[in-house]
């Protein structure tokens, strides 16, 4: 039901900062990029700002997306007069990487930018927290959604898995 030129994103327990809004699509603009991000800092579920920032690639593909999603949901703004409108694939989890990956197939690039314009809420029992639970929901994405072979989506979950093991973004 959204309209107008740009849409956002911003989950229901994330924030932004005051600029955001302006901030990004003036980075669109400047450089005429259609689909980008920004970094966001880790907050607890009181609100208190915990020391992490996640800064994204400065541009990502398909393929990057596809390895390992380095893009938060609530830092993402697209330009709908250029890209058209996207409908959220149905699954219960990663479905922000499966729209993503969905746009990434018509805007061959997410840019992102540097500046931290969100805060991400950080829950014990949230989605996301279990780990083992999500390589269920990484094998609907590659295989039910994004339509990759077995070996394709094995490979891209031990990926995952190796990425979260040590820790690298």
């Amino acid at each position: 039901l959204a309209s107008g030129k740009y849409i956002a994103f911003l989950d229901s327990d994330d924030l932004w900062y005051e600029d955001k809004l302006e901030k990004q699509i003036s980075f669109m603009r400047t450089y005429g990029y259609n689909f980008v991000c920004t970094a966001y800092e880790q907050i607890d579920e009181k609100g208190r700002v915990l020391g992490r920032v996640f800064r994204p690639k400065t541009k990502a593909d398909y393929n990057r997306v596809l390895l390992s999603c380095p893009v938060g949901n609530s830092t993402v703004m697209y330009n709908v007069e250029k890209l058209g409108k996207f409908t959220v694939p149905n699954i219960r989890k990663r479905n922000d990487d499966a729209l993503w990956l969905k746009m990434l197939k018509k805007e061959k690039y997410i840019y992102g930018m540097p500046d931290v314009l969100a805060k991400y809420r950080v829950r014990r029992n949230s989605l996301s927290s279990n780990k083992v639970d999500l390589i269920k929901y990484h094998w609907q994405l590659y295989r039910n959604i994004e339509h990759l072979s077995v070996f394709r989506s094995a490979f891209h979950i031990c990926v995952w898995v190796f990425l979260k093991l040590f820790k690298i973004k």
